[in-house]
């Protein structure tokens, strides 16, 4: 049995995923330390796990993100670099200082990192230890065959686009500038050589663990060998809440029915709720629609019903069209349901997950996050009449399915504890 450290960004779209992860090591019979924030305790306590909370590291409130990190809600490479500096880079110290005084009480055997959680890794240099990256977000390493990350672009057909794409790569190191230099500064701080670029460094060497697919992921020749895809990291049923009694109506709903989720951080309704209940107002569809808590405008269609939080699992089974504004984890959920997706992403990395579902050709990409009535309904009626949207769905729920989601994220970390064989020998 292996003492593993299990680290998460405490945001749901992270530490909820890590849970699966973590319930799956335990099974396996290993000890797992959680490290997260005050909020997310519980959930892994449930399982078993021990629990280090954030304390040197400032815990960032969910729905206050964008307001909390200057920039990060801007469109594109602006927002990208905003978020590196102020969630990556700056809680990194702390992180380290955390994870070494855990480490200090009762010594790891190895760490198991949210991407996002960047002082797992140079925690795991300093002690020595095996790491694995456990990636809850799209993969954003750099590509010699792709546009560089943080810009929602779909690869470039043609010579004018590969054009594009190699100009762009061009450039993409003087984005990256600050980000390196703060980096290679934290590195020296803590006694460490300079390293890698930081694009490439938040990425373990031994292991990474990429939610998604491959029909989720851009093609590249430059894939590493050490990236494994596992699909959907499903929630612990313990962390998602009990169903509600309504959910059973939709069974028998004769109308199809329209999901719109704007996650736990882009949540205010004006953005994608309110246009899609307006857009749907006179469709023959059922609407339901998650508010986070939020304010809605007062009237709701007679077609709609809104709640603050629903399982997804309690009502994907019934649902013909999913509405997002491009969450990772909500869209891999959903997918994994074989549902198709019309998506309006416009912060953080969601322009991103909404190019991606475009070229997966499980669904269609608005490139905006504030859509018009009249996109969303077209874009919805779209799906709904072309059944090639379903079908693409349902490949990738079967690829998920196949790749073993968190069973297999825990036989890969067990892969990573086993000795080499010249340590077998010595």
């Amino acid at each position: 049995m292996a003492h593993l450290l299990v680290t998460a960004l405490p945001l749901a779209g992270h530490a909820r995923p890590m849970t699966a992860v973590a319930a799956a090591l335990v099974e396996r019979g290993h000890r797992v330390t959680a490290y997260t924030g005050a909020r997310y305790a519980d959930a892994f306590d449930e399982l078993g796990c021990e629990t280090v909370l954030w304390r040197d590291a400032h815990e960032i409130q969910e729905q206050e993100l964008i307001d909390a990190l200057p920039g990060a809600g801007e469109p594109g490479a602006r927002g990208s670099q905003s978020r590196l500096h102020h969630l990556f880079l700056d809680t990194a110290m702390s992180q380290v200082e955390d994870i070494l005084a855990a480490h200090r009480r009762h010594p790891f055997d190895a760490l198991v990192g949210d991407v996002m959680s960047v002082g797992t890794g140079l925690a795991a240099e300093l002690l020595g230890l095996p790491w694995a990256t456990l990636s809850l977000v799209p993969l954003t390493m750099p590509s010699r065959d792709l546009p560089p990350p943080g810009m929602g672009l779909q690869p470039g057909r043609g010579i004018s686009g590969r054009l594009r794409d190699r100009l762009l790569r061009a450039f993409a190191p003087h984005l990256g500038e600050r980000a390196d230099r703060e980096y290679r500064a934290l590195r020296a701080q803590l006694g460490l050589e300079n390293g890698r670029h930081f694009a490439e460094a938040i990425y373990s060497r031994q292991l990474v663990i990429a939610t998604g697919s491959a029909s989720l992921e851009f093609p590249r020749s430059d894939l590493p060998a050490r990236v494994e895809f596992v699909g959907h990291l499903q929630p612990r049923a313990a962390t998602l809440g009990a169903p509600p009694l309504w959910a059973e109506t939709l069974a028998v709903e004769p109308r199809p029915i329209v999901l719109v989720t704007q996650g736990m951080v882009d949540t205010d309704p004006v953005e994608l709720l309110e246009p899609t209940l307006f857009a749907l107002t006179h469709e023959q569809v059922r609407v339901i629609g998650t508010t986070a808590g939020r304010s809605t405008a007062e009237h709701v269609p007679a077609n709609a019903r809104l709640v603050d939080f629903v399982p997804f699992s309690a009502v994907l089974p019934h649902v013909a069209v999913g509405v997002t504004n491009g969450g990772w984890g909500g869209v891999l959920e959903m997918l994994a349901a074989g549902v198709p997706l019309v998506v309006a992403g416009g912060t953080l990395d969601k322009p991103e997950i909404a190019a991606r579902v475009a070229w997966s050709g499980a669904g269609l990409d608005l490139r905006t996050g504030r859509p018009r009535p009249i996109r969303v309904r077209n874009a919805v009626r779209r799906v709904l009449q072309e059944p090639a949207f379903r079908e693409r769905a349902r490949v990738i729920a079967a690829e998920f399915a196949a790749l073993g989601g968190a069973e297999r994220a825990a036989a890969l970390v067990e892969e990573l504890l086993a000795p080499l064989p010249e340590q077998i020998l010595t």
